[in-house]
């Protein structure tokens, strides 16, 4: 446990400072646009901090009328004769107006931050959202989704918060706090020399609290970090928990995970009661003070007005802890987000896209020429580490059936992965019609292949949501027909709501098989030049198997056609099927061909029909 502990701690470091210039001016981006809402905030900081201030001294004039005291100002004298009943009613019913006024604008006050706020993080959340659509596929193979949900939901939300409760507040806390200092010189400047003698000591405090509430805070967040990758492991794997009876096991991890997460939490408490009784205590003191030395030389009304500003002026150090915790947060969300918009795409549009002829849209020539690939970084050819496919070379023509078969690991599912551009060739070319793709935009190249993979994602929605995908281009007729097509109509007409079902969360309502059917009249709906099979039928019962081969042969009419598969039953009908070892193509020909020439594709087939024949009732392994 030390170990990961140790990762996150160092992390929580890294991204653990409560004000960072450098990524407030980037935020400022996004606030800048509501310049007129900020205009508005920064008006009202000077009205509400005088309508602050004037009811203490409002309770001060009326104490002076009463006592028939010598501070009794003439600025009050139109609410009537000195020492008069009209004249306290007129104090009354302005210290009202006063507080009415007040709590307006603080209501105003409070709309304009939160608004600016959320208004500055939608554009924030907008620009995470299409920035995370931009990236390459294989930045989702490294970073867990999780994480990416965090950036664009808490994340955002922690930044939204700094500006609606945190810096705006704070700023506003500290000028208030100079504007109150200043206002008590004015009043009286050997009171307030005495009254500030304990706000030094404060300080000190307030900044040895920072450094040990920083700690504690971290603490919280490495442990809460702990409690949700917990619990989403074993919703996910409930199954697994279940049918291994590890309920007792997890309960027993959590039941550590939560009570080291309420330790931490009872030490960051435990730090803001500390700076709460040291504030509460400075403030006593300061009364005190106050009313000690105060009375030799001041009115009772000038004592008030000192007590009650003096109250103010500790209000925000009592809210530090929530304040500082909420800036702390909001850098580090701010670090996390920025590094990921920094990420660059390792797939981009070119800058000048080529586009097609028109004469020639209804293509689909595919070529691929001295192709190779790997994930990791190199470029070293005879490098024999990590290369998943090496100087592959072939040509699909319009209108060609063609498939892709081998061992595990040889390299198929990759090259459906270049060919839908989801990376880039390390080196060689592929092209489409003629075109290098990264000629193309990615939107183009995508709309002119339509993919069936084997792990289908099905969405929130209808069943027809999820076979047109929003699509305006695409009616319901288009929708039914296709379905129809890939027999997919069998199970949703049977339905009682039909094509108008909503699929649940990941699509648990419905079999894996169904929701491969689903991903079938999907790309069929949306059409393209070539259609890709990447394992396709892998989740679906020969029967329906058989069914949807049928439907294709009729729907690719005039289109190329590649299929990735292990079960070699399903390609014998293309035209030419290209035999993949460690990378390279070993071997090429039609079904018949291949088998008479006695390589490895003849040792595949045979190794799948032996055990088709060894398995109870003639099935076949996928």
């Amino acid at each position: 446990m030390s170990e990961p502990l140790s990762q996150d701690l160092h992390e929580e470091e890294a991204l653990g400072k409560a004000y960072d210039t450098q990524l407030m001016r980037r935020l400022w981006q996004y606030v800048k646009p509501y310049g007129r809402q900020i205009a508005g905030t920064l008006a009202l900081v000077v009205p509400l901090f005088v309508l602050d201030l004037a009811p203490a001294w409002l309770i001060k004039q009326g104490l002076d009328e009463a006592l028939h005291e010598g501070g009794a100002s003439d600025w009050f004298a139109f609410l009537g004769p000195s020492g008069s009943v009209q004249a306290f009613v007129g104090l009354a019913l302005l210290y009202l107006a006063i507080s009415v006024l007040g709590s307006a604008l603080q209501y105003l006050n409070i709309i304009l931050m939160a608004t600016t706020g959320q208004y500055a993080m939608r554009d924030l959340r907008r620009g995470v959202f299409a920035h995370i659509q931009s990236l390459h596929h294989g930045y989702f193979d490294r970073i867990p989704v999780g994480r990416l949900v965090t950036r664009a939901s808490n994340d955002v939300e922690n930044v939204a918060e700094m500006f609606s409760a945190g810096i705006v507040a704070l700023v506003t806390d500290i000028l208030k706090m100079i504007g109150v200092a200043v206002a008590l010189f004015i009043v009286s400047p050997k009171l307030a020399a005495w009254t500030f003698v304990v706000v030094p000591l404060l300080l000190v405090a307030a900044v040895i609290f920072r450094l040990k509430v920083r700690e504690a805070f971290r603490m919280v967040r490495v442990r809460i970090a702990r409690i949700n990758t917990h619990i989403q492991e074993t919703i996910t794997g409930m199954k697994v928990v279940q049918l291994f009876t590890r309920e007792e096991r997890n309960l027993a991890d959590f039941e550590a995970m939560n009570a080291s997460h309420r330790d931490a939490w009872k030490r960051s408490i435990r730090y803001d009661a500390l700076l709460f009784s040291a504030v509460e205590v400075a403030q006593n003191i300061t009364v005190t003070i106050i009313v000690w030395y105060g009375t030799g030389i001041a009115e009772a009304g000038v004592i008030y007005v000192f007590i009650d500003w003096m109250r103010r002026f500790f209000m925000p150090l009592r809210d530090l802890s929530a304040k500082y915790s909420v800036m702390q947060s909001a850098m580090a969300s701010s670090e996390r987000i920025f590094e990921l918009l920094d990420t660059e795409p390792a797939v981009r549009d070119p800058l000048v896209p080529r586009e097609l002829p028109a004469s020639e849209r209804r293509g689909g020539t595919i070529e691929f020429e001295n192709v190779w690939f790997r994930y990791s970084d190199g470029d070293a050819a005879d490098d024999a580490e990590g290369w998943i496919l090496r100087d592959v070379s072939f040509r699909a023509d319009r209108g060609d059936r063609i498939a892709f078969v081998g061992p595990t690991g040889a390299g198929k599912t990759t090259l459906i992965k270049l060919l839908i551009r989801f990376y880039d060739p390390t080196r060689g070319t592929i092209r489409i019609d003629g075109i290098d793709l990264r000629e193309l935009r990615q939107f183009d190249l995508r709309r002119r292949i339509a993919t069936v993979l084997q792990d289908v994602s099905v969405f929130s929605g209808s069943l027809a949501d999820n076979i047109d995908l929003g699509r305006e281009d695409i009616d319901f007729d288009t929708v039914r027909r296709c379905a129809r097509a890939v027999q997919a109509s069998e199970f949703i007409e049977k339905l009682p709501e039909g094509y108008d079902t909503e699929v649940r969360e990941r699509g648990s309502n419905f079999s894996s098989g169904q929701r491969q059917l689903l991903s079938f009249a999907r790309a069929l709906a949306h059409g393209g030049e070539v259609l890709v099979l990447d394992e396709a039928t892998s989740s679906i019962d020969r029967r329906t198997e058989a069914l949807i081969q049928r439907a294709t042969h009729v729907l690719m009419e005039g289109r190329t056609f590649i299929a990735v598969a292990h079960r070699l039953s399903t390609v014998r009908d293309v035209d030419r099927i290209f035999v993949l070892e460690a990378g390279r193509l070993a071997e090429s020909g039609s079904h018949q061909a291949l088998l008479a020439r006695g390589g490895s594709y003849a040792t595949l087939y045979r190794l799948q029909i032996e055990a088709s024949e060894d398995l109870p009732g003639g099935l076949v392994t996928v």
